[in-house]
């Protein structure tokens, strides 16, 4: 049986999107959290993940993936109740063993894990890269940008001849590919060109669907962009 969690608490933040004066209601309110498969999977059970932890960020759906307005754009909401929702975000107990502030990426089963202190994560679903544009590692988010500008690397335009109009970027805004965060993955220094970034395109949460980057509804990298820390550690998987 899942645990009702009562959040008493004031809700002002515009990163979350809620107005309510008050907000309650369960961790996961859509239904069990079904036992992912792969690499990082050892903390599920099999069966329905208690609610373990209290975090403004994380409660209703309805909440979660409402309109909101940020940086002078309009987000819609999300249809949440059509996700799948084993992709909805969510406190679980942390399957990664890294260090809290870590950001882990399985990529078998569409995860990112925010690493929390306590042996708990926060889980968001996401879509990852097309087989042969995947990247996996050790690397540290050197910088991250709000509604960022985007620039489609030269070999896309290539491939891409369509895009070419966007050869100096292409400016923020809600259909922008990068969404409405972008946090740049560097190694040794190095900027891979690989982003965790937002997307407008929530049904592709999920899949793999990108050029390698990992994406996110843009609600969510919202709330990620506001616990990360230039210079967090990432692994991707």
């Amino acid at each position: 049986m899942l645990r009702v969690v009562m959040l008493l608490m004031v809700c002002a933040g515009v990163l979350a999107g809620c107005v309510s004066d008050q907000v309650s209601g369960l961790f996961y309110p859509d239904g069990v959290d079904p036992a992912p498969t792969g690499s990082v999977a050892r903390a599920s059970g099999g069966g329905p993940v208690p609610s373990i932890g209290i975090d403004p960020g994380i409660y209703r759906s309805k909440d979660m993936y409402a309109a909101l307005e940020d940086g002078g754009h309009s987000l819609p909401a999300v249809p949440y109740k059509e996700m799948d929702q084993r992709y909805v975000r969510r406190i679980v107990p942390d399957p990664t063993g890294e260090a809290p502030g870590t950001i882990v990426v399985d990529t078998a089963n569409r995860y990112l894990y925010l690493v929390l202190p306590a042996n708990e994560a926060i889980r968001y679903g996401v879509g990852v890269g097309k087989e042969g544009f995947a990247w996996s590692g050790r690397a540290v988010i050197q910088y991250k940008k709000e509604w960022p500008l985007w620039t489609p690397p030269a070999e896309m335009v290539a491939r891409k001849p369509e895009l070419e109009r966007y050869r100096n970027g292409m400016p923020p805004g809600p259909m922008n590919p990068l969404g409405a965060r972008a946090m740049y993955i560097f190694k040794d220094g190095r900027d891979t060109l690989f982003r965790i970034h937002g997307s407008p395109e929530w049904q592709s949460i999920g899949t793999q669907a990108s050029s390698g980057c990992i994406r996110l509804i843009n609600q969510d990298v919202i709330d990620l962009y506001s616990r990360v820390r230039p210079g967090s550690p990432i692994v991707v998987l």
